[in-house]
């Protein structure tokens, strides 16, 4: 049986022909990674793609085991409260992501999305690539299965596969790479996104109202159209987990991520004041995140946290992020209400879909995007 390479000049894995056809010349090889869920099944050590360089290596990186103070919890049904309310003022400037309890989604529903999503990852890889994210074997499209998109061969890679999918608007939906199998997914996607969106703007309002703004500022800023994606994220088991990440550095470049975790399999990790520190997994609360997107838009009042994810050398770690962004023609700047004398622009304007392009592009490098677009 003839063995061939994951990328080209990558040794000692398990791509083989019979099961991964060619579907690129062999110089351009390494632009279709195999599925890193397939790869760990045979590995003793991650191909040279995923190993960080020793200075990123999570090990090796300063990990605190005490927070300065616990990442609060808030209590969504009473946002309206002040003291609540102060709370996520507070979070929001400080951490940039909390946990949400009494978010209003059944807890039933919630251990349906987990289980459709593991019962997916857990398909025959021939099933799973009938939702594939290349076109004709080779060439890279958004929405679908598979790795994330790779744009030179010094990329470093991340340990996980991904389901990407667009649930909003609605009628932008493109069921072809909505799974069939699991025959329950795509009810329990709907049926989960429609909840989300509601907590998203629960919280967009209640961060207008602290802002002293109408509370309907943000979502109609954002738009009727605004976009949400549903990420189905796979990380397996990784035989040397301090040499790799399950999700680089980054931060997100939306308004708001709202994160459901399966098993409370830990791995999730924030950063704040150059030191990082796991953030608590807990049963059926949500992690939530604020984006770029919103920290322009807020003028830099609240932060759009860098976070990562670390992987392990025992459990699979499954989870669902729904990332809620701007309308792609709309202007993202500084709210007019937060600019002045005392607080001038931080960011100059930039369309959101230019944004979440460079985003992208930055995003393979290790860098975030928002560092260009401040003045």
């Amino acid at each position: 049986m003839e063995v061939l390479p994951i990328f080209k000049g990558a040794k000692d894995n398990n791509y083989q022909a019979e099961k991964y056809p060619r579907t690129l010349m062999e110089e351009e090889s390494w632009k279709v990674p195999t599925p890193v869920q397939e790869l760990a099944a045979g590995v003793v050590e991650p191909p040279n793609q995923f190993m960080l360089r020793e200075q990123d290596r999570p090990g090796s990186l300063l990990l605190a085991t005490d927070m300065p103070e616990p990442i609060p919890i808030i209590d969504l049904s009473r946002l309206p409260d002040a003291d609540e309310a102060a709370k996520l003022q507070s979070v929001l400037q400080g951490w940039g992501l909390f946990l949400v309890t009494n978010h209003g989604i059944e807890a039933s529903l919630m251990d349906a999305v987990i289980g459709a999503s593991q019962d997916f990852f857990h398909l025959p890889l021939e099933e799973k690539q009938k939702c594939s994210n290349l076109i004709g074997g080779n060439r890279f499209q958004p929405e679908g299965y598979g790795n994330d998109m790779v744009l030179s061969q010094d990329q470093i890679l991340d340990w996980h596969d991904r389901l990407f999918l667009r649930v909003e608007p609605e009628d932008q939906r493109n069921l072809a790479y909505w799974p069939k199998e699991p025959e329950s997914f795509r009810d329990i996607l709907h049926e989960y996104a429609s909840k989300t969106k509601t907590v998203r703007d629960i919280i967009l309002r209640a961060m207008a109202r602290i802002l002293e703004f109408d509370e309907d500022y943000f979502v109609s800023e954002i738009g009727e159209k605004a976009p949400a994606i549903a990420r189905f994220n796979y990380y397996p088991p990784c035989p040397r987990p301090e040499l790799v990440f399950g999700a680089k550095p980054h931060s997100d470049g939306g308004v708001l991520t709202i994160l459901l975790i399966a098993n409370d399999v830990g791995g999730l990790q924030v950063q704040r004041d150059g030191i990082w520190y796991t953030v608590p997994s807990k049963p059926h609360t949500l992690v939530v995140n604020l984006g770029d997107s919103m920290e322009i838009m807020n003028n830099g009042i609240f932060k759009s946290p860098v976070h990562r994810v670390v992987t392990n050398a025992e459990q699979e770690r499954i989870s669902v992020a729904m990332f809620y962004g701007v309308e792609g023609h709309k202007m993202l700047e500084p709210a007019a209400g937060l600019v002045g004398e005392k607080r001038p622009a931080r960011y100059r304007k930039i369309k959101a879909f230019d944004y979440i392009v460079g985003l992208r592009e930055h995003f393979s490098k290790g860098k975030r995007f928002i560092d260009t677009v401040k003045i």
